[in-house]
């Protein structure tokens, strides 16, 4: 900042003192001044405008410079600004006092020159550095809630809480979660047919569908895997229903995407068990599940019917009195050989 932009407010009751500092700054190349013939006055000025420094004559009517001084330090949006003290009287406790409650410097009258100039821009160098300093922190805290929220659209809200905490999120163990994946039928088609902006455009707006889904149901969005979009319940959020809240959340995506009219049916794959949940990664976080739950649930999505949720019989004993659904029959299941499996079709 140079000095021309440096806003100066010069409080003094004494026509004369005001005028000959005026005179000794312009000649520095200060032109932003103001003046100000009391404390009064100083302070509505000093609080409908911004000062870089304030010159401030302590023996002055109606409110002294001491008092001027002490209202201006204890004022949180104007206490920054440095202030110059200054006086005709040679008082080594009023002296000591300005500087006791926060004066940058003191001049004695009659001025020199010289020594105006070295207070005033040494004054001014410190408010330059302390609003850098002011600037810096703000925009570490910007970036700081950029990287805040990036965080969280990468992890669920409680992991990303505890990596913030603890540099590090502890892997844990669930005994009853749920997984759910969603994937789009004959989406390689779509693809193929399709330019790359029509895929990504209607890939944008089904997923952004989804994860509102999930939220509405207490689940957390794990990851999008190409076209398949894989959540969890009773994970880091609370949640007494998991396996439920999944099939209601399944029921609604494939509801949410004929609504989207992209032309699209989706099948849901479900199911319930122990799964153990973490970090992986050191240059990119990914927030995984593993265990028996998240293979079972991916291989019952290509069974059933599209627009259905399917689930072994051993989760739907778990919801049965909650659902509507019918037999596929006994099926061969990758790992697990051949075991019933049903579709619900609705929630009673």
């Amino acid at each position: 900042m140079s000095n021309g932009e440096c806003r100066i407010l010069v409080v003094d009751d004494e026509d004369f003192n005001r005028g000959l500092l005026l005179r000794h700054l312009k000649k520095e190349g200060f032109e932003a001044i103001e003046t100000a013939d009391n404390g009064m006055q100083a302070m509505e000025m000093a609080r409908a405008q911004g000062f870089d420094l304030v010159l401030l004559d302590i023996e002055m009517p109606e409110m002294d410079g001491i008092a001027t001084l002490e209202a201006i330090k204890s004022d949180m949006r104007l206490r920054d600004i440095p202030v110059i003290m200054i006086s005709g009287v040679e008082k080594m406790d009023s002296i000591i006092k300005c500087i006791e409650l926060g004066a940058e410097d003191y001049l004695h009258k009659p001025f020199n020159p010289v020594m105006l100039r070295a207070r005033v821009n040494t004054s001014l160098e410190k408010k330059r550095l302390h609003d850098l300093e002011v600037s810096y922190l703000s925009r570490i805290k910007a970036e700081k809630k950029k990287a805040d929220r990036l965080l969280n659209v990468i992890l669920p809200a409680a992991a990303a809480s505890e990596l913030k905490a603890t540099g590090k999120v502890a892997p844990r163990s669930y005994d009853d979660a749920t997984i759910l994946f969603c994937d789009i039928v004959d989406f390689t088609s779509y693809c193929n047919s399709h330019s790359a902006e029509q895929v990504v455009n209607s890939l944008q707006a089904l997923f952004i569908r989804f994860e509102a889904i999930t939220r509405s149901h207490r689940m957390e969005k794990i990851k999008t895997i190409g076209d398949e979009f894989m959540a969890a319940a009773g994970l880091t959020g609370q949640n007494f229903q998991p396996l439920l809240s999944a099939v209601k959340c399944g029921l609604d995506m494939a509801a949410a995407t004929k609504e989207l009219d992209i032309g699209w049916e989706v099948r849901v794959g479900v199911h319930a068990g122990p799964v153990v949940a973490g970090i992986v990664g050191g240059e990119k976080y990914q927030f995984d599940v593993w265990g028996d739950a998240v293979n079972t649930a991916s291989r019952m999505t290509g069974l059933g019917s599209p627009g259905k949720v399917i689930m072994t019989y051993e989760s739907w004993l778990q919801v049965q009195d909650d659902c509507e659904g019918r037999s596929l029959g006994k099926l061969e299941v990758r790992g697990k050989g051949s075991i019933e499996v049903v579709e619900c079709t609705g929630v009673v």
